[in-house]
Order: C-alpha cells, then sequence, then structure tokens
C-alpha cells in the first residue's frame, strides 16, 4: 500500500527570515493584493507614491514576534532603478512605515529572477547560517519563490489574486501565517 503524500507544512527552526517588500510587507491602498503592486511606481500621474500605499495588516505584530525570537530578518525587494537610487528609495519606504528597527540589512536586489537567490546566499555565508534554516517570503513567484527555491532555501508565498495558485507551492493567506511555519 503506498503512502498518501501529506501536504501539512512541518515546523521548522529557522535563524533567518528574508522578505520582499512590496506585496509582501505593504501594497497599494487601492488594489491590495488584487493587482501586482508596481503599478504605482509606474502610474506616471502619482508623484508621491508613499500616500497611496499602506502596511499590509499582521505586519508589524508579526516582526515584533520574530525579534522577540531572536530571528534575523533581512528586506529583499527587487528595483529597476541604479544601485544607490535603488537603496534610497527603498529605503525611504521602510522608514516610512518605521520598520527600520525591525530589519537586520536592507537590500535593493537586482532587476533579473537569479537576484534574489545571489544575495541570499551571500547573507546566508556573512552570518554562517545554513539554507536549512532560512526562509523566504513573497508574493511572487518568479521574483520571490522560485530563485529561494532554486538555491535551497524554503519559500512561502502570500496569497493574491494576481498570482494563480498552485497546490505544490507553500502559501499562506497573511504574514502571521509563518508561525504555522516555523518553530516557536
Amino acid at each position: 500500500m503506498q503512502k498518501k503524500l501529506s501536504r501539512k507544512i512541518v515546523p521548522k527552526t529557522k535563524k533567518i527570515i528574508f522578505f520582499d517588500a512590496d506585496g509582501t510587507l505593504w501594497y497599494p491602498k487601492r488594489t491590495r493584493h488584487t493587482k501586482m503592486p508596481d503599478w504605482v511606481y509606474l502610474d506616471k500621474s502619482i508623484k508621491d507614491y508613499h500616500a497611496h500605499l499602506t502596511m499590509i495588516p499582521t505586519v508589524v505584530n508579526t516582526l515584533k514576534k520574530l525579534k522577540r525570537m531572536g530571528i534575523l530578518t533581512v528586506i529583499l525587494s527587487t528595483h529597476p532603478h541604479e544601485v544607490k537610487d535603488a537603496y534610497t528609495r527603498l529605503n525611504k519606504k521602510v522608514r516610512h512605515f518605521n520598520l527600520k528597527s525591525f530589519f537586520t540589512e536592507v537590500h535593493a536586489t537586482r532587476e533579473y529572477h537569479e537576484s534574489k537567490g545571489e544575495y541570499i546566499t551571500e547573507i546566508l555565508q556573512k552570518f554562517s547560517i545554513p539554507k536549512t534554516q532560512a526562509l523566504m517570503i513573497g508574493d511572487n513567484y518568479l521574483w520571490d519563490y522560485k530563485p529561494a527555491r532554486d538555491i535551497g532555501v524554503d519559500a512561502l508565498l502570500i496569497q493574491s489574486d494576481y498570482m494563480k495558485r498552485d497546490k505544490r507551492l507553500k502559501t499562506i493567506k497573511k504574514l502571521s501565517g509563518i508561525f504555522s511555519y516555523i518553530k516557536l
């Protein structure tokens, strides 16, 4: 008799969690998880995109709990701008939402799919953390989930209307859902 594979997520000890930013920590107020969040930056009529962004529910409480648990947290957000400008823009959003104290590092990754995997590998080496103790959380399969899985790091996707649901992928409805995946 063949055993049925369980879809249950088995909690694992994690020492570091990588977060995408747009669509994972904050999103446009008007469209939330119904449309890819980058539209707010592409709309030429919007001068101050900060006014159009809002923090996603459960983010602050989740980050506070992770900090109390001693888990390192890192933002990895893809930006199409030159490196210096990308970091300036990303850090401005982090300050806008008053999140700086929650993150060990903040990185603006480059605009190609493998970039996040490269950053994850470098950061894990820097902190001497094995891949098995790392987790990537994002809202986009190609930019967040796949680069982490390609290098052997666990990943979770925030459920959204703009990403096709695939039962083979590990997903969470809200950020606080990560606690069913990591050991407390």
